[in-house]
């Protein structure tokens, strides 16, 4: 966990805070925002002294909602409604997307519009501080009437039903919130469907999947001006004018990086006149056209998921300025859906203009250096299979991109009628974020490569830095060796974010 502590102003958290949360950050609410929430909490003790049907409150629930529950089993029927939902299955997610999904959860519960009890986001809030994240399986939302089955595993634990992970160990609820001086909670009316109800795991898994996404698009912005003047390409197609004319936002701003990523390089200038090459390759010629698509598709997606962040999706929701509780559809995650396809089409066309790069250095026809990078080409295979590792992902990336928002099955015996598919389309952002960044390792490693053959010309500045990383850990290939360790030290520099920071340009970036 990082040093970093947000204090959380629900319905104004900005991205970068959910990111630091992601990557770590404590949390606190503003303490404002306990009056909003006891102004909610009196609506629903009003409403069971007056007896009156309502629904999560004293019915039943989805189709079942036409079910009166006497004043004596209210706590009963939220209890039984955590634990009857709690049916996911599969792989618990993982800590950091579940350290995001509680603070999404505090932050829409602390808006005063589920009518839940302070005490119920202080214990919710104590977990989150002691590092007790609840053991959620990953798959069993449809994505509405929200991430019923995961936020019931999130529910159950703080319930002492279920598992949390305490320092990396899977321990039981109830053992585990002893060992910071917790009993389980007890739930008063409408909690248990209000800490259920929700788009927090869809949000979570979309917004994780931004944010590595970002990292692994200005990684892919470095490494492809490193193999542009490698390939000795052209930054002619980086002039400014060009996309000035198109008037595409990213496209303009990759360009720019692009061109202010290659400027000064020495390699550029030994081919700047009498180059018989009239044009580059697509995958070098349109890098701006290509992920400045992307660029502009990341950030459209950031938007939505910046308010849905900050939005309350529960139901019913409470008004306490007019006491009524109105029943509704936030719940349903077609924003975040829509999205995590658009993140899905973003990365894995960041990973095929990327691989489309690295096959091109290694053709000798295509790039003029030696064939597979190897300097003795036939003993040795250099970059051969590298690059049929990098084909191999960006294929199972192509297959992961078809929508998931398409499709809809009907649940609750078709009360439930049309649900987004939100979760499991988020789901597999981070699996593929890590494949496009290994991708883009591989022609990191691959354009230093062919970059050392130009020796003693050199790149440019900032490029000379990310080279220089990288050869701190990985030397030039000189004959075959071991590939797996080079490959992995390069997806470090990736996905932590260094080699980007070894440039030092100012990178457009997603997330602001």
């Amino acid at each position: 966990m990082t040093a970093l502590r947000h204090v959380l102003v629900p319905g104004s958290v900005p991205l970068p805070v959910w990111r630091d949360v992601y990557r770590g950050a404590a949390v606190d609410l503003a303490p404002a925002t306990e009056r909003a929430v006891d102004a909610g909490t009196k609506v629903i003790e009003a409403i069971v002294a007056k007896g009156e049907p309502v629904y999560g409150v004293n019915t039943g629930f989805g189709k079942l909602a036409s079910v009166r529950i006497e004043a004596e089993d209210l706590s009963t029927l939220q209890r039984n409604i955590v634990l009857s939902h709690a049916a996911g299955v599969g792989e618990p997610l993982s800590i950091p997307v579940t350290r995001l999904i509680m603070a999404l959860k505090l932050a829409s519960l602390a808006q005063g519009a589920s009518g839940v009890r302070w005490s119920t986001l202080v214990h919710l809030h104590s977990c989150l501080e002691a590092g007790l994240i609840p053991v959620i399986p990953g798959q069993g939302s449809v994505g509405a009437s929200g991430d019923l089955a995961p936020l019931s595993h999130m529910t159950a634990a703080l319930m002492g039903v279920g598992f949390f992970h305490v320092d990396g160990v899977q321990v039981e609820a109830t053992e585990a919130l002893a060992g910071i001086g917790l009993s389980p909670l007890e739930l008063g009316p409408k909690e248990g469907l209000a800490l259920l109800n929700g788009t927090q795991v869809s949000t979570a898994l979309a917004l994780a999947g931004l944010f590595e996404a970002e990292r692994v698009f200005q990684s892919a912005l470095v490494t492809g001006a490193l193999a542009t003047d490698a390939a000795k390409g052209s930054d002619g197609p980086f002039d400014p004018r060009i996309h000035k004319l198109r008037r595409q936002p990213g496209q303009i701003d990759v360009a720019a990086a692009l061109a202010d990523l290659m400027a000064g390089s020495a390699i550029r200038a030994s081919h700047k006149e009498g180059d018989e090459r009239v044009q580059d390759p697509y995958c070098l010629r349109c890098q701006p056209q290509v992920m400045g698509a992307c660029l502009d598709t990341l950030r459209h997606a950031a938007r939505v998921l910046e308010a849905e962040a900050n939005g309350v999706s529960d139901n019913p929701l409470v008004f306490s300025d007019t006491g009524e509780v109105i029943s509704g559809g936030n719940f349903h995650a077609e924003p975040v859906a829509f999205v995590a396809d658009m993140i899905a089409m973003a990365l894995c066309e960041i990973g095929s203009i990327t691989e489309r790069r690295l096959a091109m250095l290694i053709d000798p026809a295509l790039s003029g250096l030696p064939a597979f990078l190897t300097p003795k080409p036939g003993l040795n295979s250099g970059f051969m299979i590298p690059q049929v590792t990098a084909a191999a992902l960006v294929s199972e990336n192509k297959q992961m991109a078809y929508p998931a928002s398409v499709d809809s099955i009907p649940t609750s015996a078709n009360q439930e009628d049309h649900v987004s598919m939100a979760a499991h389309g988020a789901r597999r952002l981070v699996p593929m974020a890590r494949n496009a960044a290994a991708v883009v390792a591989i022609e990191y490693l691959a354009a230093a490569q062919a970059c050392d053959f130009h020796r003693p010309m050199m790149t440019s500045e900032p490029l000379e830095r990310v080279r220089a990383l990288l050869r701190k850990g990985v030397p030039m290939l000189a004959d075959d060796r071991h590939f797996s360790p080079d490959i992995e030290h390069a997806i470090l520099l990736v996905r932590e974010g260094l080699a980007v920071a070894a440039c030092g340009a100012d990178l457009p970036g997603v997330v602001s």
